[in-house]
């Protein structure tokens, strides 16, 4: 599995605190559950697509799953065309999911794991 998410920590309005300690619970969701997963997050004043790309390439992964943050902000709407783009030219065998929060993203990629999945 892979998650694609922003980085809390590029974001200098709010406390990344809280949003941390979500993903924390998130990672340890996966293990609880038997499954391996990359975090890829990103900073937008860097070069979130390149990062993207580069986590998309590392390896096969089953499932890519998306953070709330970068499909519910308006603002980043072209950016997630990209990113959904970007998954079915790099991860085409990849099924895409959407958590809601960062502590349910296994959940979300527990709906499209095909029996058999390695982790699954």
């Amino acid at each position: 599995m892979l998650v694609v998410g922003l980085d809390p920590e590029q974001f200098d309005q709010w406390d990344p605190g809280p949003v941390l300690s979500a993903i924390a619970r998130g990672r340890a969701r996966f293990a609880e559950v038997g499954v391996e997963a990359d975090w890829c997050l990103v900073d937008l004043g860097a070069d979130p697509e390149g990062a993207i790309r580069q986590a998309l390439t590392r390896e096969e992964y089953a499932c890519v799953v998306i953070g709330g943050g970068i499909r519910t902000y308006e603002p980043l709407l072209e950016f997630f065309e990209k990113l959904i783009n970007m998954i079915h030219r790099h991860a085409p065998t990849a099924a895409i999911a959407f958590d809601t929060t960062p502590e349910d993203c296994a959940d979300a990629a527990l709906r499209w794991l095909r029996p058999g999945t390695p982790g699954a």
